[in-house]
C-alpha cells in the first residue's frame, strides 16, 4: 500500500523537475533570509540564480553540524520566531546543543511523511502503534507520534523507559505496530521472558527500528525473538527527524528517501566530491521544503549507497542502502578503519554469543588496543571454559580476518551489559582519557 500514490510514484523525470524548482526557491529563500548562509554563498561566489539544473547544487557550500553549534540557539532559522510552532534540541552531551524550528507547514509536512512510512512498512489506519521512542526535545517520540495519528492509526504514547510496563501494555493492548530502537526491541523481548511473557505469542507483526545503526544480522536475531517484521527507519532531527526514508515491507531493499522533500547525494568523506553511481560514499542531504530550518547540504556523516532502481513496491524515489555506520562513528585501530556493525555481523554470526556488546579502546604506550565484551547467551555460559575459549578464539580469528586488526574478546556471562533505553553505547574509547 502506498500512503501518497501521487507523489511517491512520479516518474523520475518529474520527480527531478520539482527537484529543481524547489532547490531553486530554497537559495532564494536561505540567501535573503539567512545571514549564515548568505555569508557562505558569498564567500563560495554562488548567487541562487546560478542554480539552473540539480548538479549546480555542488556549487554550493556545505552545512556541517558545527555550523548548527556555531548558531546556537536560533542562528540558523528562516523564518521569524513567532511563525515557529515547536523547537527541538540534541542533547548536547558532546558539544553545544543543536536546534530545530518547525513551522505549522513543517509540522504538517512531517506528520505526513511519518504517515508515509508507516504504510510503507506495513502499517494501515486500523493498526494500534506502540511508540517507545523518547518524546520531548528528541525528534523520535513526537515524529512518530504525529505520523501515526496522520495515517489514522491508534497511538499509545509509552515513551522510552519503564521497560516491564512496556511489555504488559504489548500483552494487554495488543499494538500491531512497535517503534523503538533495535537494540531496545531485544530488551523488550529479554524482559518479556523474564516476566513469562514471550512476544512472540502476542499479535505484534512490524517493528519499525532507527536512531542507530544495525546490521540484517540483527535484523534476523530481532524478527526471530519477537516474531515480527523488522523495518529500518532513518532520520536525523537537524533534517526532520525520523520518516526522512524508510525500507518498504514489500521488498525489504533498502530505504525509500523522500526524494521530494529532500534532495540526497553521495560524497567522498575525504575530499567532498561526489562518488560514482553505486558506490558508497557519506549521505548529504539538502531540505527542499522545510521552512523554520532548511538546511543546504547538510553532511550526516552516514556512509550509504544510493540506488535509483525501480522498486517492486511501486515507489520510484531512490532508495538508500541501509547505514551501517557513521564516518566519524569509525574507529583507527593501528591504522585500520573499523565500524561497530563489521564486528555486530560477526558477532551474531557465532552460535552462542548475544547482540549484547561492546567494544573498548584503550592506548598502551603508542598502540591502540581493541577489546570486544559480549554477552553469552544461558546455554554457553553453562559450558565448560574450554567452549568459551574456543568461542573466544575464533571471534578473535574472524575479526583478525575480516578486519585486519587484533582484538582481545572478552566472554561475559547473560545480562551483564548495561541495557539502553533509547541509543545502545556500543563504544568506549579511553584513549583520550587522562
Amino acid at each position: 500500500m502506498i500512503y501518497d500514490v501521487k507523489n511517491e510514484t512520479l516518474p523520475r523525470e518529474d520527480l527531478e523537475a520539482l527537484q529543481l524548482r524547489r532547490l531553486q526557491a530554497l537559495c532564494e529563500r536561505v540567501y535573503a533570509n539567512v545571514p549564515f548562509y548568505k555569508k557562505k554563498f558569498d564567500e563560495k561566489g554562488v548567487k541562487p540564480q546560478d542554480i539552473k539544473t540539480l548538479k549546480d547544487v555542488r556549487l554550493l557550500p556545505f552545512t556541517v553540524k558545527q555550523d548548527l553549534r556555531d548558531q546556537y540557539p536560533f542562528g540558523m532559522f528562516a523564518v521569524p520566531k513567532d511563525q515557529i510552532v515547536r523547537i527541538h534540541s540534541s542533547s548536547g552531551t558532546t558539544g553545544t546543543a543543536t536546534v530545530v524550528g518547525y513551522t505549522k507547514r513543517d509540522i504538517e509536512n512531517w506528520g505526513q511523511l511519518v504517515a508515509r512510512c508507516l504504510m510503507a512498512a506495513g502499517a494501515s489506519a486500523s493498526d494500534t502503534v506502540h511508540n517507545a521512542y523518547g518524546y520531548g526535545l528528541f525528534t523520535g517520540g513526537l515524529g512518530a507520534h504525529y505520523g501515526a495519528e496522520a495515517l489514522g492509526a491508534t497511538v499509545v504514547p509509552m515513551s522510552g523507559g519503564s521497560t516491564r510496563r512496556q511489555v504488559t501494555l504489548l500483552k494487554d493492548f495488543a499494538p500491531d505496530v512497535i517503534c523503538c530502537t533495535p537494540s531496545y526491541a531485544l530488551f523488550l523481548a529479554e524482559t518479556g521472558l523474564e516476566m513469562g511473557i514471550d512476544i512472540r505469542d502476542l499479535p505484534l507483526r512490524i517493528g519499525i527500528f532507527g536512531a542507530e545503526p544495525w546490521t540484517n544480522e540483527m535484523r534476523t536475531e530481532i524478527e526471530k525473538k519477537l516474531g515480527i517484521t523488522a523495518i529500518d527507519i532513518y532520520g536525523l532531527s537537524e533534517v526532520m527527524g525520523p520518516g526522512v526514508a524508510i525500507e518498504c515491507a514489500a521488498a525489504q531493499d533498502g530505504l525509500h528517501i523522500q526524494e521530494d522533500h529532500f534532495l540526497a547525494e553521495t560524497i567522498n568523506p575525504v575530499t567532498g566530491e561526489p562518488v560514482a553511481p553505486g558506490e558508497e560514499g557519506e549521505l548529504v542531504f539538502t531540505t527542499l521544503t522545510k521552512e523554520g530550518i532548511p538546511l543546504i547540504r547538510y553532511r550526516t556523516r552516514d556512509l550509504t549507497v544510493l540506488n535509483t532502481t525501480p522498486c517492486k513496491c511501486g515507489r520510484t524515489t531512490a532508495r538508500m542502502k541501509r547505514v551501517t555506520g557513521r564516518s566519524d562513528d569509525m574507529l583507527i585501530i593501528r591504522g585500520v578503519n573499523v565500524f561497530p556493525s563489521q564486528i555486530e555481523s560477526i558477532l551474531i554470526d557465532t552460535e552462542g554469543l548475544t547482540p549484547h556488546y561492546q567494544l573498548i579502546v584503550e592506548r598502551q604506550g603508542n598502540l591502540d588496543t581493541l577489546e570486544v565484551r559480549v554477552e553469552v547467551n544461558e546455554a554457553l555460559f553453562s559450558d565448560e571454559i574450554k567452549s568459551l575459549q574456543r568461542v573466544e578464539s575464533k571471534v578473535m580469528k574472524n575479526i583478525k580476518e575480516f578486519l585486519g586488526v587484533t582484538a582481545k574478546v572478552k566472554l561475559v556471562e547473560p545480562k551483564s551489559i548495561e541495557r539502553s533505553l533509547g541509543k545502545a553505547k556500543r563504544i568506549i574509547d579511553n584513549r583520550n582519557k587522562g
